[in-house]
């Protein structure tokens, strides 16, 4: 059982790298929700949430084989993103 689950998590990492792409990038727009985001990247690698005066945000990255995607969300809704290529090993 513990195989199957170390499979299935690998296979699941291993799929969202593969989803961190320009391409993808290109597919987020200013005002998809987080779920829609998430369709097209998969679970974020990291995220952190906070809440001010009744204005919710949310910080996501996605880490992927060479590359970074970020989208800041506000109430729910993307309103920035960036994508890095990670530089070259020397």
């Amino acid at each position: 059982m513990k195989g199957r689950t170390l499979v299935l998590a690998c296979a699941l990492l291993l799929g969202a790298c593969a989803r961190v792409t320009e391409e993808n990038f290109a597919r987020i727009r200013d005002g998809m929700t987080e779920e829609e985001v998430r369709a097209v990247l998969g679970a974020p690698t990291e995220s952190a949430s906070a809440s001010v005066f009744g204005v919710s945000g949310t910080s996501s990255r996605w880490v992927g084989d060479g590359a970074v995607i970020t989208v800041q969300f506000v109430n729910g809704k993307v309103r920035l993103k960036s994508f890095e290529r990670a530089a070259p090993a020397k």
